[in-house]
């Protein structure tokens, strides 16, 4: 028998630690806060949603990072990529850095988060924009339109 699952794969810059995520992305993201403007000495991050039971490091120990606060942020030890974060009060899910993904050019962002925070030039495509963070009362419509979007 074999696995139908999809196989995303992806490492950190230096190849010291690799993940694969066997279920589909929930949804794609750029976050222009702060915080993440700092962390990736960009203008926003990318990232992609994936279930918790679907993604698991394959290779190498991530190392957490950032503010070590409730929401964790995993690094590589060695080059200090920025992998993924695992947010607070979300265990189900694990946020993976879209742009550390083998095949990156598939990550679009569905959403947009912190755009009160975006630097004034900074644009990306996604369809939803939220001046923080969504509601929780919101993701459940969020997750079905995007599991509708084609490939």
């Amino acid at each position: 028998m074999t696995d139908s699952k999809p196989r995303e794969t992806g490492q950190c810059r230096c190849g010291q630690v690799q993940f694969e995520a066997s279920s589909e992305p929930l949804m794609t993201m750029a976050c222009h806060c702060m915080g993440c403007q700092q962390m990736t000495a960009s203008a926003f991050s990318l990232s992609t949603l994936y279930s918790s039971s679907g993604f698991k490091v394959t290779l190498g120990e991530p190392v957490i990072g950032g503010l070590r606060g409730a929401t964790r942020h995993y690094f590589c030890a060695h080059c200090m990529s920025w992998l993924f974060t695992r947010p607070e009060g979300m265990d189900d899910f694990v946020n993976v850095r879209s742009t550390i993904m083998d095949d990156v050019q598939s990550f679009s962002p569905f959403i947009e988060t912190y755009t009160d925070e975006k630097l004034p030039w900074a644009t990306t495509p996604a369809v939803y924009s939220f001046n923080k963070f969504p509601q929780p009362e919101d993701f459940p419509a969020l997750l079905a339109e995007f599991a509708k979007q084609p490939d």
